[in-house]
């Protein structure tokens, strides 16, 4: 019997041993993971890069409500258990939102397109009948569209990247379907793989207000492709002093 188990995430590095397998079984056991165990959303979506709009990537939250006004996601690129943690996103209420300076702002995405398209989901549990859970899905949906989000990656696992290299990138979301081109394609293919439609999802959350979106979110759709929000954000910085 071989000592190793082979872990097929495309991370560099040597299979996890045997050993390791049964000490971290034995912590599992006897140790505390309130933080994860606060977790009680997963939801699905795409995200896009910032510095590269022609960019984008599946990412999978998994979201713990702080309070009624922020909530925080650790972003998983599967939904397996040997998933790579790629990068985090913070939620946070309009009213927070408008509490923030002009230059911060410009770092947070809204979802009124993710949800209203049907892209954003949540996904189900296995057994349960999609009607149901779908009742479900949409109620977190009414809350959700009013959300805006801050989000990095740290692991561009679209290029193939072995570990997490480089700096941090910020992500933002696709506001209208003409931001990808391969946006059926990529969402159809992603429907199939969890046994939803997002186009008829689209149609249930018809009834969901669409609720201003601030001037300042979405930043990456406003601007020239040659400038990141985080450069525009220090030379206004520059600027002002």
């Amino acid at each position: 019997m071989s000592d190793t188990v082979n872990i097929t995430n495309n991370a560099a590095g040597d299979p996890l041993a045997i050993k390791d397998q049964i000490l971290e079984a034995g912590a599992a056991i006897s140790q505390n993971f309130s933080p994860v165990k606060s977790i009680c959303a997963h939801l699905n979506a795409f995200h896009v890069y910032a510095s590269d709009p022609d960019r984008c990537v599946e990412a999978n939250h998994y979201c713990t409500h702080l309070n009624q006004d922020v909530r925080q996601c650790l972003i998983y690129d599967t939904p397996l258990s040997n998933a790579r943690l790629i990068g985090v996103e913070y939620m946070i209420s309009a009213s927070l939102y408008k509490t923030l300076d002009a230059n911060e702002r410009k770092l947070w995405h809204s979802h009124v397109f993710e949800v209203k398209s049907g892209m954003l989901i949540m996904p189900g549990p296995n057994g349960l009948p999609n009607g149901i859970w779908e009742t479900a899905e949409t109620k977190e949906m009414e809350e959700v569209v009013g959300l805006y989000g801050k989000t990095y990656h740290f692991w561009q696992v679209d290029r193939g990247d072995k570990l997490p290299l480089g700096e941090p990138q910020l992500m933002m979301s696709f506001t209208q379907e003409e931001q990808c081109p391969r946006f059926k394609e990529m969402v159809g293919e992603r429907d199939v793989r969890f046994g939803v439609d997002h186009e008829s999802k689209g149609v249930k959350r018809e009834y969901i207000a669409v609720p201003e979106i601030h001037e300042d979110a979405d930043s990456v759709w406003k601007r020239s492709s040659t400038t990141s929000p985080i450069r525009s954000k220090e030379a206004e910085t520059a600027t002002d002093t």
